[in-house]
């Protein structure tokens, strides 16, 4: 089913985009919740109308991203976790561990915007892209350390 999206989805696209969907995850989530409307002639009339709102948010937007990319540069986060030989981890660092530690440096994201491919097993400092906005993905720095006795 095609839909036109009335806010901007990560997953599927920008707001005011015309997008295809399976008909279920049209009828029972984006249409009841007013995320976007079905594609029709006259829909696709009231979005021209409406295209220059759409683009001043989609700057807005942009600009947004753009602003918490750059305070995401500078932030450096360090994890203390357990180490036995060779400098593994007994456990590793998960996405939710960067997460946490990440709150405790006063900055708030969600888990799905951290691109974490896979869990950190080793000590050491890894960049650790985050998913701010479409194309906007600032690199954190975390810093694995062994856990004082």
């Amino acid at each position: 089913m095609k839909v036109i999206l009335k806010e901007t989805i990560s997953s599927l696209g920008i707001i005011g985009s015309e997008v295809n969907v399976a008909d279920g995850y049209a009828r029972n989530y984006l249409l009841p919740q007013g995320k976007a409307v079905p594609a029709t002639p006259q829909q696709r009339k009231i979005l021209e109308q409406e295209k220059a709102k759409f683009e001043l948010q989609i700057a807005k937007e942009k600009e947004f991203a753009k602003e918490m990319a750059a305070r995401l540069e500078a932030v450096s986060v360090t994890i203390a976790s357990k180490v036995h030989e060779a400098d593994k981890l007994y456990g590793s660092v998960t996405v939710r561990d960067i997460i946490d530690a990440l709150k405790k440096e006063e900055v708030e994201v969600e888990k799905r915007m951290v691109l974490l491919t896979e869990p950190i097993k080793t000590i050491g400092t890894f960049k650790v892209p985050v998913r701010v906005y479409q194309g906007v993905e600032p690199e954190i720095t975390v810093e694995v350390v062994p856990e004082e006795a």
